[in-house]
């Protein structure tokens, strides 16, 4: 059994134990079910998923010894000033887990001015996207490539960037896409085989964008779409990634570096295509 295939299954068993679990807790409203019963899978979802994240870190290097490979350069995926979270350069796995190749992700919202986007709070408890100066950025190829995914159906939705709608998308909303497996976790995504085994990844694109289909060939810079607020995501943003492979369900992370940027830290300024980075505004 080869190794994407074991992630694969234990991503599945994983799901499944989550699933029942679920079901469980539901059904003891309506029948009588041992207290007990409901720990077996919640216990056995834990179990699998920590050895998954754990045999992931031995491929892929444990953060404290450093990537098992070296970061690939490419150039960033947009234009403009903007600001990093999530980032690497902080902590890896960046999104606190290893899970659909994200171990060196990063996310990076739009901040054409210090302050130009909207402060998270208590209200309003959701915003438009138009509100973000990220929605509809457009997004640009990092190297030449060809387009081995592309999916842009699904919808955008409000944004969660309020203390209640937070809550929710944490408790509620992103469990439930979770179980749903990549496509409401990515939302509308572009996938790009940029050669020699990475492949990159773009998430939360904007509904109806993408001007490239599968078996696309595109050149660095090329235009792929526009930066959208679609799958599990708070704000409208970029969710940007290398791995090593085409499917993200099987693939591991890849470092990355931005051409003239590096990896800008969490809370960081940038402007794409500059060697200057600033302090957050």
């Amino acid at each position: 059994m080869t190794p994407a295939t074991e992630r694969k299954l234990a991503r599945n068993a994983a799901r499944a134990c989550l699933l029942i679990f679920l079901a469980i807790v539901v059904a003891r409203f309506f029948v009588d079910i041992p207290y007990g019963w409901g720990w077996v899978p919640l216990g056995l979802w834990i179990l699998i998923t920590l050895s998954a994240n754990r045999r992931a870190a031995r491929a892929e290097g444990d953060g404290a010894t450093g990537p098992a490979v070296a970061p690939v350069a490419v150039a960033a995926p947009v234009t403009g000033r903007w600001k990093a979270l999530n980032s690497p350069a902080d902590k890896v796995p960046s999104h606190g887990t290893r899970a659909y190749g994200q171990t060196y992700a990063i996310d990076i919202v739009a901040e054409p001015e210090p302050g130009s986007r909207p402060a998270f709070g208590w209200w309003p408890l959701v915003r438009r996207n138009e509100d973000f100066p990220a929605f509809g950025a457009p997004l640009l190829a990092v190297a030449d490539a060809t387009v081995v995914r592309a999916e842009d159906g699904s919808r955008d939705h409000l944004s969660r960037t309020s203390w209640p709608a937070a809550v929710y998308l944490l408790a509620l909303e992103g469990p439930a896409r979770a179980l749903g497996g990549v496509r409401p976790m990515l939302g509308n995504h572009v996938i790009l085989d940029l050669g020699n085994g990475v492949h990159a990844l773009y998430a939360h694109v904007r509904r109806g964008s993408l001007t490239v289909r599968t078996g696309d060939r595109v050149r660095a810079g090329a235009p792929l779409g526009q930066c959208g607020d679609s799958g599990n995501s708070s704000e409208p943003h970029v969710h940007f990634q290398l791995m090593d492979a085409a499917d993200p369900v099987t693939a591991q992370g890849v470092p990355f570096t931005w051409q003239g940027i590096g990896v800008p830290r969490n809370g960081e300024a940038f402007e794409a295509g500059t060697t200057r980075t600033t302090p957050a505004g």
